[in-house]
């Protein structure tokens, strides 16, 4: 038996969060959106929203490390979204390093521009596309890819 699991995963930031939604039967992941944070409090009604829409059973949240190894400042912050997520939807919240993705999505994005299929870069689609490279690393990580 096959069990289908989806699954949001989360580039959190004080001023955006990107967000985006796989499934481990296909280990492939897409870009959802990008909320934006008010006061850098998350977008809870519109986290809501992605819940019900998605019904996910498992979250994956991005934790950036330092080049040396060390925690990256956000670490404190981001462990209280995990938190966060746990306590208000009571699903499982995986954390995966996210160092580079956000320079990895800026170059898929710059990619597109020059082959004339988007016009322009902006934080928000960067953001958005971090989210599913995360997601994209936690499922090959865990063998869905």
């Amino acid at each position: 038996m096959c069990f289908i699991n989806t699954i949001i995963a989360f580039d959190f930031g004080l001023k955006r969060t990107g967000v985006a939604v796989g499934n481990t039967l296909t280990g492939s992941a897409s870009p959802e959106c990008t909320l934006q944070s008010r006061d850098e409090r998350p977008d809870w009604e519109g986290i809501t929203q992605l819940f019900e829409k998605w019904k996910p059973e498992r979250l994956v949240v991005g934790m950036p490390t330092e080049l040396d190894g060390s925690d990256n400042p956000l670490k404190p912050r981001i462990e209280r979204f995990c938190n966060q997520l746990n306590g208000r939807y009571n699903l499982p919240v995986e954390q995966e390093n996210e160092q580079f993705t956000s320079i990895e999505a800026a170059q898929r994005l710059k990619q597109l521009r020059r082959s004339g299929r988007k016009k322009k870069v902006t934080k928000e689609e960067v953001d958005k596309i971090a989210a599913s490279i995360i997601l994209e690393n936690w499922m090959q990580k865990m063998g869905y890819r």
